[in-house]
């Protein structure tokens, strides 16, 4: 009689007193990053300019790209032996002294430098935010907290190259990275309560395969160094390769191999051949990532080109990404009622559909914003499958291996992107002097084939049933 008239415990809710500290402090850090990752590509050609080191602009970009690779590595290792508090820690304190070491830079290297402690920040952050929300959140409000991240690049997308130009022509381009120190401290102290209550939780216990898995990630460091070290040598090269063709060549090469062997030996056993379960979810978390990453790191430049946008024009495809893909990512937060694995074909299918649309730009004349319509229904479409991604990293992880998953998940994203902008790079290298449409519609095609392999590989991404 006691068990009917009891009290049924309200849902939990994302925004609720217990939960909202963490979701404000995790807000306030994503933003942070997005608003950090929009700046520098505003300011970095100012301050090149400053320095007179024009031939640095590609090493400042690679720079992040290198150090990010091993930063999530180290990241999924150490969130899972100790907890994500201490990386957490490590990556706050990393991501400021970056913005000092830029905010203050008196030569060119220092901004090598901090653009390559900003990338360890990065990984260092992702990560660990991903265990803590892990450990701190009911799996129910997972998915809602996942759209949260990706709303948080809208109005970095939208504002943020405005701002950071208004504040380098009116206070100069150092305030835009002094400025971002000043706003982690409010951030930091919001995740106090969540951070505290992670710390009272006892570890979870290991079992022998977990501590198993821990000594082959750690052997596997050394490899995800040479991966870094492959990113940093494509990007050179590929910048390169127009005055140095045959050098830049074969260090393309050389690097994608010794990617390629790395990729082996860092990524999870079944990766390559999409085994059931998560080894697919890593698998097509890398096909989706490089579909859409090459395409959209092209598009302005064939905006600009073909369909003579200004550079300010040719921007739009930033914002149309950054809102398109937030919102992808907030319908799948919905209580929709379906299957996530269904959720995530259906952000593959549109990206696969929206891909081939955006290939129009480049294979016809058809009117400029009806392939920036299917540009935008491909953002919806990996605002879906990124966000449904992360929710089943998280879902087919436990308590002692969350940080190595979810590593790897992004290790994979970020490999698989920076070979695809190697090739895509080269094939317009060879063509720099004079790039005609069928270089950036074999670019976007191409997309269009990962993400139509990425939908077709999803049906795998399921837990393996037990005999």
């Amino acid at each position: 009689m006691s068990s009917v008239n009891a009290p049924v415990a309200p849902p939990p809710r994302l925004f609720s007193g217990r939960h909202l500290p963490l979701v404000l402090g995790v807000i306030g850090l994503v933003t942070l990053s997005a608003l950090e990752n929009r700046a520098v590509g505003t300011a970095l050609p100012t301050m090149v300019r400053e320095f007179d080191a024009l031939g640095s602009f590609g090493l400042a970009n690679a720079a992040p790209n290198a150090s990010f690779l091993i930063s999530l590595a180290i990241a999924g290792l150490w969130s899972d032996r100790r907890g994500p508090i201490p990386t957490l820690r490590t990556g706050a304190i990393a991501f400021t002294l970056a913005q000092l070491l830029v905010g203050t830079a008196s030569a060119m290297p220092m901004i090598v430098a901090g653009r390559l402690l900003s990338g360890l920040a990065e990984g260092l952050l992702d990560v660990s935010l991903m265990v803590l929300v892990a450990r701190a959140l009911p799996a129910v409000l997972r998915p809602k907290m996942f759209s949260l991240f990706a709303a948080m690049w809208i109005l970095p997308s939208l504002f943020g190259p405005v701002l950071t130009g208004v504040v380098t022509e009116q206070f100069g381009w150092r305030w835009v990275f002094l400025g971002a120190v000043l706003l982690i401290v409010p951030s930091w102290m919001l995740l106090g309560p969540a951070m505290r209550q992670t710390l009272s939780t006892p570890a979870p216990e290991r079992s022998a395969e977990d501590a198993a898995a821990l000594e082959a990630g750690r052997a596997a460091l050394p490899w995800a160094l040479a991966a870094s070290v492959a990113l940093f040598s494509m990007t050179l090269a590929g910048d390169h390769l127009e005055a140095h063709p045959v050098i830049g060549g074969i260090a393309i090469v050389v690097a994608v191999v010794v990617l390629g062997l790395a990729a082996v030996r860092v990524m999870p056993q079944g990766t390559f051949v999409a085994r059931r379960g998560f080894p697919a979810v890593v698998a097509v978390r890398g096909l989706g990532s490089a579909a859409f990453a090459s395409v959209g790191a092209y598009l302005p430049l064939l905006l600009t080109l073909q369909h003579h946008f200004s550079p300010s024009q040719a921007g739009v495809t930033l914002s149309i990404t950054g809102t398109s893909w937030a919102f992808g990512s907030w319908l799948q937060g919905r209580e929709h009622g379906i299957q996530r694995v269904t959720v995530l074909r259906t952000g593959l299918a549109l990206m696969t559909g929206g891909l081939l649309v955006t290939s129009l730009l480049a294979w016809t004349d058809a009117s400029t914003w009806f392939g920036l319509i299917g540009w935008a229904f491909a953002g919806i479409g990996m605002g879906l499958n990124s966000s449904s991604l992360s929710v089943l990293t998280l879902d087919l992880s436990d308590a002692g291996n969350s940080g190595r998953n979810s590593s790897a998940a992004q290790m994979a994203a970020s490999m698989s992107i920076a070979t695809a902008l190697a090739v895509s790079g080269t094939l317009l290298a060879l063509n720099a002097s004079n790039p005609q449409p069928w270089v950036f519609g074999a670019i976007i095609t191409a997309g269009a084939a990962l993400a139509l392999v990425a939908l077709l590989t999803a049906t795998r991404v399921r837990r393996p049933t037990s005999a």
